[in-house]
């Protein structure tokens, strides 16, 4: 089959073209190939650039020096060389055999055409090859697959899915990251083969869905693939459907969550928190007489669903904590008042207490408009906190007056009792009953050291 080919003007990293022209000096096909070639067209920066070659890993080796390779994937044909400090992966074209494991081919037979190691690849946006010169070879349909913005597997989507079931979680990743519409065929494998996703790791899952959600249009995707990643995630389940029977809200739990997503910067917290903040509503839920719905205690029962979600996924701990205090606290009362915001400072910092305030903007945003009232008090809170940050006021210990040495100098012992002391300090310069002023905590903290 002969090659589409196109040209294009492109400058590669010096370190990859003159791997290229090495190789090809010696008389080898070399190329750019896969998401590098995908990403040039689209015209993003490549995170990375990768080398096929006709040439064996022996050959490879005797090119550019045993000291300049090392042999990073010898069993798939992968050689790392070390060009003028930087490596670039070269990998010999390859076909590969049966996948029993459902990830890695039980053996690779090494091939001198391009054609057939593009062949094996799992999408045709993503079997493309690049010269040095710019000239793009496209034995599989990918340059048209990516001006129409269609996902496609290369050849029968069942054998590309079973070989290995990631490729399921990576379609629906591209297509949230890029809006491309996946191909009928595709997509009905998919479908098809949900089943397959629990064979994965949990590392490699979590890997998959941490980019999928960071997506421009990963909420379409969430709601159009309902049923993967149900597979993945059973705790969802409930919600699709879960109707809130409450006037704050016109949307049921599952749909209501997709707009709280889209209504949040793309950042792992915060989308996270998003998709799991009502997880919890379905079990929690009750009506009154008057058949209004409440979902009380839901926030405590949310973030206990998401830790064991997180945990499960083995998500690193301090995301998986900061999604959790998020959840917990996304329906906490923050009035905008100087009094509250030097409170809710003192007590989850700036950086969580930012993130609270896109969380509760996010999650209001989904409500009705009988709630459209609070959005304006997130912009009144904020405008108070941004003036307590800019003006320094006093709102933690260590931006008081006086320090533990100052109170112990005062007579007051060290440890529980000089902690209430500085407590009691605290709380009166952040309610504006004394000033943060040294003469000033000291004479109260003298009366407090006779009444407490």
């Amino acid at each position: 089959m002969m090659a589409k080919t196109i040209r294009i003007s492109y400058e590669l990293p010096s370190e990859v073209s003159d791997v290229i022209a090495r190789l090809e000096e010696d008389g080898k096909e070399a190329y750019v190939v896969g998401g590098a070639v995908r990403d040039i067209l689209l015209q993003k920066k490549p995170d990375d650039y990768d080398v096929a070659t006709s040439a064996t890993p022996e050959e490879v080796t005797e090119i550019f020096g045993q000291k300049n390779c090392h042999p990073t994937g010898i069993a798939h044909g992968t050689v790392t060389v070390v060009m003028n400090g930087v490596p670039v992966e070269v990998t010999t074209f390859r076909i590969d055999g049966d996948y029993e494991d459902g990830r890695h081919p039980n053996d690779v037979c090494f091939t001198r055409s391009l054609e057939e190691d593009v062949k094996r690849r799992d999408f045709t946006i993503n079997a493309l090859a690049m010269k040095r010169d710019g000239t793009i070879l496209d034995f599989c349909g990918g340059i048209e697959d990516l001006r129409n913005g269609c996902l496609r597997t290369v050849g029968e989507p069942a054998r590309r899915f079973g070989e290995d079931a990631l490729r399921i979680l990576r379609a629906l990743r591209f297509a949230s990251e890029r809006g491309f519409t996946i191909e009928r065929e595709t997509s009905d494998e998919i479908f098809r083969r949900k089943g397959d996703l629990c064979s994965l790791s949990v590392e490699r899952i979590w890997k998959e869905f941490s980019r999928l959600i960071l997506g421009d249009h990963c909420v379409p995707i969430l709601r159009e693939y309902f049923e993967i990643f149900a597979g993945i995630l059973p705790e969802i389940v409930p919600m699709k459907g879960f109707l809130q029977h409450n006037p704050h809200h016109i949307y049921d739990v599952w749909e209501h969550t997709l707009v709280a997503v889209e209504h949040v910067p793309a950042t792992t917290v915060l989308r996270m928190t998003m998709l799991f903040h009502d997880v919890g509503k379905p079990a929690c839920f009750t009506m009154d007489d008057a058949g209004i719905g409440h979902f009380y205690g839901h926030q405590k029962v949310s973030a206990d669903m998401a830790d064991t979600i997180l945990q499960r996924w083995k998500v690193d701990t301090k995301t998986r904590e900061t999604i959790v205090l998020l959840i917990r606290e996304h329906d906490a009362a923050l009035e905008p008042s100087l009094r509250i915001v030097r409170r809710r400072l003192l007590r989850y910092g700036e950086e969580i207490l930012r993130m609270l305030l896109e969380v509760k903007r996010a999650d209001i945003s989904a409500h009705s408009q009988k709630s459209a009232y609070r959005i304006q008090e997130i912009a009144a809170f904020e405008t108070i906190l941004d003036q307590v940050i800019e003006e320094k006021l006093c709102c933690s210990y260590s931006t008081m007056a006086i320090n533990g040495k100052d109170l112990i100098n005062l007579g007051i012992e060290p440890g529980v009792r000089i902690g209430n002391v500085k407590k009691k300090l605290l709380e009166e310069v952040m309610d504006g009953r004394i000033p943060n002023e040294k003469d000033a905590l000291l004479a109260r903290a003298a009366e407090l050291k006779n009444e407490m």
